[in-house]
Formats: C-alpha cells, structure tokens, sequence
C-alpha cells in the first residue's frame, strides 16, 4: 500500500511537471517549494534515524566549496557542473568525517564540526575574492531566491518546459523515491540494525555514502533556487517532527512529505503577508510546523508526556494509598491508621492533597468511605494492593505504571 503511494506521488509529480509551463509564478513557487520539501523530507528522514542530522547541514554548506571550483574550470554556473561538484564535495566531507572519526581522537559531531566550517569558509572566500561579480555568491548560495527561479527556463526542441529549477528538484525527488523504493530493506536494516545488515551479508558502508550521495545531490540541486539554509530546514525538520507522531518508519516517511509540504506552502502564503523572503519563510514555517507538533503530538508532545506524568502521579500515590489500606485492615489501630486525618501524617501529604488522592481511588471504586474520615478497601481495591504488593517484592519495579 505505501509503494502505491510513493509510486503515485512520482506519477503525479511528472504529471504536474508537463502541465506547468503556463502556470502562474505564484503556483510555480509553491509547487516548486512543494517539489523541494518532498525531495529532502524523504531522505532526510533516514538521517534523522541514524542520528546523523548534522550531516545535512554539513554537506549543505561544504558543497559551496565544490561549486566555486567547479565554477573556476567551467566559468558557468550550468546545474549539471554544479550537482556534480556538489555530490562530490560531499562525499569529500564525508570521508574526511569518517577518517577523522576513525582515529578515535574525536567524536562524530566533532568531526563534523571541524570538516564542514573549513570547507565552507574556504568557499566563502574563494567566492569573495574571485567572483564577486557574478550570480554565484554567497547570498544566492545561502538563501537562494525561490521568486527568480520560474524565469529561467528550460527550452527544449523550441518548446517551454517550464522552469529548469522545478524539472531538477522533480527528478532529483524521483531519484530519491526510487532509491527508497528499490532498497527499503537494506535501508531499514542498516539504519536499524548496521551489525545484523553485516552478518546478513549488507554492506553498511556503501549504505551509508550511497545515502550521503544522494543528501549531497538533493543539496546541489537545491541550493541555487532555495538556499542551503531551506535545504537544511526542510531536510530535517519534517522528519522530526513526523518522528514524534509515529513509531513506522513508511508512515514517518509519509509524514515527512506531507509535513514539508505544509510548511512549503504556508511559508510562501507568510512571505507574501510579510513581503519577506520566501526561503526564509518556508524555513520559518517548518520551525512553527514542529512546534506545534512538538507540544501536541498524540503520545511524545510535550502535553501528552505532561498528562501521562499526572496520571503516574495519581497512580502511584493512589497505589500508596492502598497498600497502606490493606496492611493496617483488621489490625487494633486500623481506626486511627485508616483514617483520613492519619494520611498526613504517615504519608506526608498535606490535607487538600489528600482529599484529592483520596477522591481518585474512590472514583475508580477502590476505596470507600465509612463513618466520619475511615477509610475501607473494596473487594477490587483489595485485588489491586496485593498485585501492588507482589509486583513489589518480586523486583519489577515496584508499583505498576
């Protein structure tokens, strides 16, 4: 069912594709948006599983070194030359990475850190001191200009295709859909489990720089109509927050797209609210899109762990309560013991908190109340003390959650 759906979205991609050479700039900068944020939800998605988040940002500004040289031999800036500088330069950065990680000296993320700023600032100043004057700076490279990008066409046979940008993020998207879709498995598998991928007969390493490959590639062919900052925002910020409202990795994926689109076309409607940047908008929207995830996912946003903490807390002290119940029923003192006055004082709880974890066991039918403040267990509550009490002393982890 999802390979239906990715096979689809591919359909309808192309389809879209064909129809648009006549349509609006408005419509062509959503979709182009759109175009982008599906193609780098989808594989970032696999970065943000394998921890490795940092490396988009990595790749995504390292690759300003690659396109400046490529610049220098070619003295164009044709979007063929410039992916193909782009995949290798991030390939360079993720094999000084590993090298540097492989010594033992440092760790990953510091390994990153190092890699990517020197490559990075030596394109930055290669393009200051040597072409300055051509369209290839650093603004365009960084924030990109998603307004521009319908007026540069792509002629072919004397035909308007429509815009060059849209025809390279749609099939760099396709390229990503397939590589999903042809090696799910082995992606599953080595992002999971790198050690049984190995035993099964996988190769993790070529996994893994076949994904930087393509992280690179969806990068380069990026970067000139929205900026490595977009780039960055929209590989990994769908992903994570579709990562906080499933457990599946197909759904996660679909998520991620749908996410990424969202924030794609909600950031283009803020531009032109705010008559601001539309890279910078979309980026902001990706960041609004999380939070709100963030504080109402379903299960790990923020409210729901706050409301299961509650719970536990009710739980827990209301499991107290009958645990204490069920050792002092039939003693001599169980009058004094049992009573709600008494709960205080052994328990440590004030009065108002009392009533009121006293009021929770009696809802749920545990506890009832007697003559004056007694306190007595149900035959249920009697049931669910002595669980408490051997769950307790058998040594998993005390009272139930």
């Amino acid at each position: 069912m999802v390979l239906s759906v990715f096979f689809g979205f591919g359909i309808m991609l192309l389809t879209f594709i064909q129809k648009l050479p006549q349509a609006s700039q408005a419509g062509l900068d959503k979709f182009l948006g759109s175009v982008v944020a599906a193609s780098c939800s989808l594989i970032g998605a696999f970065l943000v599983l394998r921890r490795m988040s940092l490396m988009s940002d990595a790749i995504s500004h390292a690759i300003l070194f690659g396109i400046v040289i490529m610049f220098f031999f070619t003295e164009s800036t044709a979007s063929l030359p410039m992916i193909i500088a782009a995949t290798l330069t991030g390939v360079l950065t993720v094999t000084l990475v590993e090298v540097l990680f492989r010594t033992r000296l440092v760790k990953e993320d510091t390994a990153i850190d190092l890699v990517f700023p020197a490559l990075f600032s030596i394109g930055v100043i290669l393009i200051s001191r040597y072409a300055a004057n051509v369209h290839l700076d650093t603004d365009a490279v960084l924030l990109g200009e998603l307004a521009f990008a319908p007026f540069d066409r792509l002629i072919a046979w004397g035909a308007d295709l429509g815009p060059r940008a849209l025809w390279l993020a749609g099939a760099v998207g396709l390229v990503n859909l397939l590589f999903i879709l042809l090696f799910y498995k082995e992606l599953k598998l080595a992002t999971f489990d790198a050690g049984l991928a190995a035993a099964l007969g996988f190769s993790p390493a070529a996994i893994h720089y076949a994904l930087m490959t393509l992280v690179s590639v969806t990068a380069g062919s990026s970067f000139e109509a929205v900026g490595s900052v977009l780039v960055v925002g929209l590989m990994i910020t769908p992903p994570a927050a579709a990562y906080l409202l499933t457990e599946r990795l197909p759904v996660m994926l679909a998520l991620s797209v749908a996410v990424g689109i969202i924030s794609a076309v909600s950031g283009y409607f803020l531009a032109r609210l705010l008559d601001a940047s539309i890279a910078g908008s979309m980026a902001t929207m990706t960041g609004v899109v999380f939070t709100l995830v963030l504080f109402l996912a379903p299960e790990r946003g923020l409210i729901a762990r706050w409301a299961l903490r509650q719970r536990q807390r009710w739980q827990f002290a209301g499991e107290m309560l009958l645990v204490h119940l069920s050792q002092h029923a039939g003693a001599p003192n169980e009058a004094a013991e049992c009573s709600l006055d008494h709960l205080g004082r052994h328990m440590k709880w004030g009065a108002a908190y009392s009533e009121r974890v006293v009021a929770h066991v009696t809802r749920r039918g545990l506890v009832q109340r007697k003559s004056g403040a007694r306190l007595s267990l149900t035959a249920q509550g009697r049931e669910v003390a002595r669980e408490v009490m051997l769950r307790s002393v058998d040594g998993r982890g005390g009272f139930p959650g």
